[in-house]
């Protein structure tokens, strides 16, 4: 599915004319003027999967948040911006294929780590309240208990259960609700699934981050059975070779200059990967 078509950047000449009309030098910053514009990314055509690929600094999220920001898309974490910023995106012009749907947000690395500490601290608060079910446990089960009205009906079930269970069964079962027993890179996956729904439209900055080369894997296929089963549409800041190997998906390399579109093989980290294990291609043998 596609929502969003295409994205137009101000160039470098349009840029130029701005700023010269400034003339203020009492700022350290124009940002975000000056980084797309320094390898000639002008336009975008999406595909349902757009990947944004490029070395630190190269102006990819850069390139995400300001689309993110043109369409007003819901997001959780802050990023940089500068006082520049609103008169960057007037010169900035999209288009859509379709109206984008409500849900239709922006997902950070940020967001995916906040989530992964709100587990830890309820994962802390299940430490705690375990201690205190395993003296209700002992309470309960050796304790002598006796009926005097209906008002003590849910007292005397966990009576019953304590003296049926033992300690570690009772205790699983008081706090079955509450229990989180995720690692992060499990954790942040299931962020990823709780997050993504159906025919919306996602960008997605550096979701590699906190994931085990088996859960971008199993990232890599989630997204991609999204985009072509449940008309969600992509786009996608990473690193990650996985990722980079999704299928379908349209690359922009913002490496090169000017920004161009490539095969994941040809990328630049990729290629490293592979001449990698190349060299060490006798070493696996051996195993």
């Amino acid at each position: 599915m596609i929502y969003l078509s295409r994205f137009c950047f101000p160039d470098a000449e349009r840029e130029t004319d701005f700023l010269f009309k400034l003339k203020m030098t009492c700022y350290d910053t124009v940002y975000p003027y000056g980084i797309l514009s320094g390898n000639h990314l002008e336009q975008i055509d999406f595909e349902p999967v757009t990947v944004f690929y490029g070395s630190n600094g190269c102006g990819k999220t850069t390139a995400l948040n300001v689309i993110a920001e043109k369409l007003k898309l819901e997001r959780q974490s802050l990023y940089n911006r500068s006082s520049f910023f609103e008169r960057y995106l007037q010169d900035c012009s999209l288009e859509c294929s379709r109206k984008i749907p409500k849900g239709s947000c922006v997902i950070t690395s940020d967001d995916v780590f906040e989530f992964m500490l709100d587990i830890r601290h309820l994962n802390e608060g299940i430490d705690r309240r375990r201690g205190e079910v395993a003296q209700d446990y002992a309470d309960m089960k050796y304790g002598s208990f006796r009926l005097q009205s209906m008002k003590d009906y849910e007292q005397l079930k966990k009576v019953n259960m304590a003296r049926r269970k033992s300690k570690s069964q009772y205790i699983r079962n008081s706090l079955a609700d509450n229990v989180r027993e995720h690692s992060n890179g499990e954790s942040a996956f299931l962020y990823f699934e709780q997050k993504i729904g159906e025919h919306a439209l996602y960008l997605l900055d550096e979701p590699e981050n906190s994931l085990s080369p088996e859960k971008q894997q199993e990232l890599l296929k989630f997204l991609e059975d999204s985009a072509r089963f449940f008309g969600c549409q992509f786009v996608i800041a990473t690193h990650s070779p996985f990722l980079l190997s999704m299928r379908g998906a349209k690359i922009y390399d913002f490496d090169e200059d000017p920004v161009d579109v490539k095969k994941w093989t040809q990328l630049g980290n990729v290629r490293q990967y592979y001449e990698f294990f190349k060299k060490h291609e006798g070493e696996f043998k051996k195993d």
